[in-house]
């Protein structure tokens, strides 16, 4: 038993005499960019309605009661088709009545210059005297000036026969009927609303702090709340001059391209680009960081953990901020172009403190 202890004291011992181990901190890995230089543009997004580049209101230009009408609400058009009629009886009476005025106007015409050729040719004899012959001469005068009173009134009633009958201007689909026969329409009333098929345009209302940077023909990205995933692009093809609602300005971009999924007033979202000005003035370039990468300081600062590859520890930089866009923040100093930053986890760091880049072509999941 006594040289059990002994043994167990000894074993004491050399452990104590040990040297003790030295703990060495971790190298924190941290998630990193490469900032770079990029044109300071602002992107302002307004909301605007969807709507056909060619429609318009169909009406009659005569009045008269409806006889029949040929389409019905979301019918498809061709140019020149049939889209109602009006009863004929009255216009068919009318134009028979001008035409039977046009050729008694004529008659009376072809007597009234036979007359007067007679009258000039005794004229030039000197069978008549001058006072006969200016009387067949006023009364041929007459004669041709009825006449033409008596084709205008037949144009006249031949043309609203024409009229009428109400055709198509142009393909499209008809979006509004608002009358049915046998109802009293009115000359200009409308009877039909029709879309044409030459695409779809956006009309949207810019206030006049942006009114100034847009430019006839510009391009921009547009957007559509019921179709997220459907981004097109539209020309500017019309800016207004005279403010409307709100100090507003009516702007106009048509659609490039067709979508069987967009209708006609559905909302739009368009996006509208311009060069910035920071909130300390500043315009040009800038850098554009992600917003996880900036740290609070005293005072409303703000800073960035730059990478220095030589030692191999991140510095604490003051930076200056200017605007924030989708997440991301726009600096106009304190970086330089190829500087590494620290992305993520900067609330955890310190400055000097050394660490080390992580592979960036590593895919991370939560």
């Amino acid at each position: 038993m006594r040289a059990l202890s002994f043994i167990f004291i000894a074993l004491i011992l050399v452990g104590c005499n040990e040297p003790a181990k030295e703990i060495t901190k971790p190298i924190r890995p941290i998630m990193w960019t490469k900032v770079k230089i990029s044109p300071f543009e602002q992107i302002r997004t307004l909301s605007g309605i969807v709507a056909p580049v060619e429609a318009t209101k169909l009406s009659f230009e005569v009045q008269g009661k409806i006889q029949t009408i040929e389409v019905n609400l979301g019918n498809e058009v061709v140019k020149g088709q049939e889209l109602a009629r009006l009863n004929q009886r009255n216009f068919n009476l009318g134009l028979q009545s001008a035409q039977a005025q046009y050729q008694q106007a004529k008659a009376t015409l072809i007597d009234a210059r036979n007359s007067h050729r007679r009258y000039e040719q005794l004229l030039k004899q000197g069978v008549v005297s001058q006072s006969g012959f200016d009387n067949a001469k006023a009364t041929y005068d007459a004669s041709k000036s009825a006449a033409d009173v008596a084709q205008a009134q037949l144009d006249i009633a031949s043309k609203n026969l024409q009229d009428s009958i109400l055709l198509a201007p142009y393909d499209g689909i008809i979006t509004k009927r608002l009358y049915e026969p046998s109802q009293q329409i009115s000359a200009g009333q409308s009877l039909f609303e029709i879309e044409g098929k030459h695409g779809l345009e956006v009309h949207v209302m810019v206030p006049e702090t942006l009114i100034r940077e847009l430019r006839q023909l510009s391009i921009l990205p547009i957007h559509f709340p019921v179709l997220p995933e459907l981004t097109m692009q539209g020309q500017i093809t019309e800016i207004g001059t005279r403010a409307e609602y709100a100090n507003a300005f009516p702007v106009t971009a048509v659609l490039e391209g067709d979508n069987p999924l967009l209708r006609a007033g559905m909302t739009a979202e368009v996006d509208f680009s311009f060069s910035g000005t920071g909130r300390t003035g500043h315009t040009g370039d800038v850098f554009r960081i992600p917003a996880t990468a900036l740290s609070a300081g005293l005072e409303q600062k703000a800073y960035v953990f730059v990478y220095n590859p030589d030692s191999q520890q991140v510095i604490k930089t003051q930076v200056q901020t200017e605007n924030i866009f989708k997440n991301e923040v726009f600096i106009s100093s304190g970086l330089k172009q190829g500087d590494i930053i620290a992305i993520a986890g900067v609330a955890f760091l310190r400055d000097g403190q050394q660490v080390s880049l992580t592979d960036n072509n590593v895919q991370r999941f939560n």
